[in-house]
């Protein structure tokens, strides 16, 4: 899906390009190349020239291209189901011992302390 919308966002993006470079500006434009001063481009696109024409498929292009923008980024902020790889690794334990080793056991209760004698005598 991603990849279909980004393809056809590309697609847009070359001919809104390829459009607004062909568009007749004040000084005569790329539009020229169809037919020079006026009768090539009336008998071509009609009466009133290619402006009109390439006027709407501009706005048509433009539009195109806002919503193939506003779907890529909601396809693509959509949480993907993840993989087995991913599910594998949240599995593992996060801490692994030696096989064979164990861990060593702390007592509950401390060993009373071996009373020492006090030098001194017996009194």
């Amino acid at each position: 899906m991603f990849g279909v919308i980004l393809f056809i966002h590309v697609l847009i993006c070359v001919l809104l390009i390829v459009v607004v470079l062909m568009q007749q500006s004040r000084g005569g434009g790329m539009s020229s190349v169809f037919g020079g001063g006026g009768g090539g481009a009336d008998a071509l696109f009609g009466g009133k020239g290619a402006t009109p024409f390439f006027v709407k498929l501009t706005t048509g292009l433009a539009v195109g291209f806002f919503l193939t923008s506003l779907t890529l980024v909601l396809v693509s902020r959509r949480p993907t189901s993840q993989s087995a790889i991913d599910r594998g690794l949240q599995e593992m334990p996060t801490q692994q011992g030696i096989p064979g080793e164990e861990t060593p056991v702390i007592p509950e209760e401390p060993e009373p302390m071996p009373v020492i004698p006090e030098e001194g005598g017996g009194e």
